[in-house]
């Protein structure tokens, strides 16, 4: 499956920087019986569906080119949306400062799910304010926090 994310996300790379965005993410699922190729883009100021089109109909063309799936799937090219859920490094790093929900695996101080001020990121361990660590054994998700 990596394979076909990796090729996903290098043919996006450059349509989505022709649009002014990044490839956020990329993921490759199957639910209810069929497969999702989901690019998440992201964009300074927002993403339109314009952006999102620009980069979906080359992408198809050159996915299809390039065949990495041995079956066929629904290509999905969107928004990560606002509590977009982190994964990478470089996905923290841009959080810094910002309120995140983090979902443990098992309970921590007999809780489940903290939501705080994202402070770090160290070896995967997430670091909220008042120096309160969750290791990266525990941590099952986390995502920006969006208060309603």
């Amino acid at each position: 499956m990596s394979k076909v994310t990796e090729t996903a996300a290098a043919l996006a790379a450059p349509l989505a920087e022709a649009q002014g965005c990044t490839v956020w993410d990329v993921e490759y699922v199957k639910e209810a019986g069929t497969w999702y190729l989901r690019v998440f883009l992201d964009k300074e100021g927002g993403l339109s569906l314009d952006d999102c089109e620009a980069v979906s109909r080359p992408l198809s063309d050159q996915l299809d080119e390039a065949d990495p799936t041995e079956g066929s799937y629904i290509l999905e090219v969107g928004s990560p949306g606002l509590n977009r859920v982190l994964k990478k490094k470089e996905h923290f790093d841009a959080s810094i400062g910002k309120q995140v929900e983090v979902h443990l695996y098992r309970p921590v101080e007999g809780k489940k799910q903290y939501v705080g001020t994202l402070n770090g990121y160290e070896d995967g361990d997430i670091l909220l304010e008042n120096g309160f660590r969750l290791a990266k054994k525990d941590v099952a998700q986390v995502r920006l926090y969006v208060d309603f």
